[in-house]
């Protein structure tokens, strides 16, 4: 991996789950993440992009490969049987590579 590669660690889910996934990413070791609202439509239906119980958030997280594996895998163990999630990850080039 390039030294200014890094992977992007997005995490669209339910609103609802915010606080407790801003929480397990940093123990995970994200130094960082971003979160916005988020509406589309998927497998369990249609979601609104309010800012209430029933929206969605997108969380991206720049970090190592290592971290975002990591993350995934505890997303996927705790969260997908219950809760709507999708999780992807690109390879993206950070021009403040040091700091991640």
């Amino acid at each position: 991996m390039d030294k200014n590669t890094r992977s992007l660690l997005t995490i669209i889910t339910e609103m609802s789950l915010e606080k407790t996934l801003t929480k397990e990413l940093q123990e995970l070791g994200a130094l960082g993440y971003t979160i916005t609202n988020a509406r589309g439509r998927g497998s369990r239906g249609a979601r609104r992009s309010d800012w209430d119980v029933e929206s969605n958030i997108r969380i991206e997280i720049v970090c190592t490969e290592v971290i975002a594996q990591a993350i995934a895998k505890r997303m996927q163990e705790k969260y997908y049987d219950n809760f709507g999630m999708i999780i992807f990850s690109n390879d993206v080039s950070v021009l403040r590579a040091d700091k991640f």
